[in-house]
């Protein structure tokens, strides 16, 4: 692959960066997303705009020879337009610090938990 090729890519990924943007009080606030995108399942919507998210994770064990399960619990944003609930399955990305304990704003709702 060619120098101006590598570049052209590089380009073209910082243009396609996400961004949600949220409308509270007459007020947009924009929320760019810079690093990691995960998806998971809510487990915790009680907290006021904030859900909790839980992934699992499978991990290798080169001594024993065998993997296993973890579980990763983040706490995200939870924009008025997404209002995500528990049960639902999201994608989450990491963005600016919105407080002491969050870092990730939920990006849109990837299935609903119907009941």
């Amino acid at each position: 692959m060619k120098m101006a090729e590598k570049k052209a890519k590089a380009e073209k990924k910082a243009k396609e960066q996400h961004v949600v943007i949220e409308q509270t009080a007459g007020k947009e606030v924009v929320y760019p997303i810079r690093g990691n995108i995960f998806e998971g399942k809510v487990v915790s919507a009680k907290a006021n705009k904030t859900v909790t998210v839980e992934r699992e994770l499978v991990q290798y064990l080169p001594k024993y020879e065998r993997y296993k399960k973890i579980r990763s619990r983040v706490k995200a944003h939870n924009p008025l337009s997404i209002n995500a609930k528990e049960g639902d399955k999201v994608r989450i990305g990491e963005t600016r610090r919105i407080s002491k304990t969050k870092s990730f704003i939920v990006m849109e709702i990837i299935r609903d938990n119907k009941q």
